[in-house]
């Protein structure tokens, strides 16, 4: 890891702290916008509309009253596969703004010891 030269330690410094402002906006703004996505499926016949939100929780769930003329057992089912397929679909939605963010997220690698070490040995060098 290379480090910049002691007298440009300060603009080293701020470009760090606006990258990690950046990212945690950056961050903010994807947690907002998975908040307010919504997950949608439909059956087959277009009978049953489900919708989810970024967490999973059921938002809307519309069920055509000629829907109910297929049985109690398959209706039960059928609506459990458009629900599962709405939250599957905020997954989907979720994980893709998420891997977005966190794809942009790279700052440099940390100051470590070794930067520690340099100063103090540049600062004692610079006092002989």
């Amino acid at each position: 890891m290379s480090f910049p030269s002691p007298e440009h330690d300060a603009a080293y410094l701020e470009d760090y702290f606006a990258q990690g402002r950046r990212i945690i906006r950056d961050l903010r703004a994807a947690q907002a916008a998975i908040r307010q996505l919504e997950g949608v499926a439909k059956s087959k016949d277009g009978l049953i509309e489900a919708a989810a939100d970024g967490q999973g929780g059921l938002t809307r769930l519309r069920i055509d009253p000629r829907a109910l003329r297929v049985g109690e057992a398959a209706l039960g089912r059928e609506v459990t596969a458009v629900l599962q397929a709405a939250q599957a679909d905020a997954a989907r939605k979720a994980e893709e703004i998420a891997d977005e963010a966190m794809g942009a997220a790279h700052l440099p690698d940390p100051l470590d010891e070794t930067f520690v070490r340099q100063r103090v040995e540049q600062a004692a060098r610079d006092l002989l």
